[in-house]
């Protein structure tokens, strides 16, 4: 059943490394929202594209309806999807990572902050994050991220642009 309150919604993108995860928290905190990161829903290294969607489509397409949206969490360790996980409408809601703004985001009904950060920065910033794990996924990561840049232009489309040095 939709709920009567007006869902608030927050899309906070940029690159790997950007510094989007922590902005995210803090803002999450100050607002009592939730917070939901693509991190736990790409479906591995190959899935920015298909982690993307996922939460358009089943969490913040229902959420904004005023329903309860849902997304299931990806195992990294064990290359499997999770149960449900569903995110009930009434409080505001906070989706962060790559892919998180797309050209499907309705734009009259969302936030959406773009986190940009000099690349030199972003790497050492990921890898210090994620540890040698990451190294040798970088650059097949950062070719996702071009790719789905020149389609959905997430950027150009952000409401605000917070450069993080």
């Amino acid at each position: 059943m939709p709920s009567s309150g007006n869902a608030s919604v927050t899309l906070i993108d940029g690159r790997s490394g950007a510094g989007k995860s922590v902005f995210a928290a803090n803002l999450a905190e100050q607002q009592s929202a939730v917070l939901v990161s693509i991190d736990d829903v790409y479906p591995g290294w190959d899935g920015l594209d298909a982690g993307s969607w996922h939460i358009h489509w089943h969490l913040v397409t229902p959420f904004l309806a005023g329903l309860a949206g849902r997304y299931r969490p990806w195992f990294w360790e064990e290359g499997r999807r999770g149960d449900w996980v569903e995110i009930p409408p009434g409080k505001p809601l906070i989706v962060e990572g790559c892919g998180a703004i797309r050209r499907e985001s309705p734009l009259e009904s969302t936030t959406r902050i773009w986190i940009e950060t000099d690349d030199e920065i972003r790497r050492a910033r990921a890898l210090e994050r994620d540890g040698e794990m990451y190294a040798p996924h970088w650059t097949r990561w950062a070719l996702q991220e071009e790719r789905f840049l020149e389609r959905h232009h997430s950027r150009d489309i952000a409401t605000e642009i917070k450069s993080l040095g």
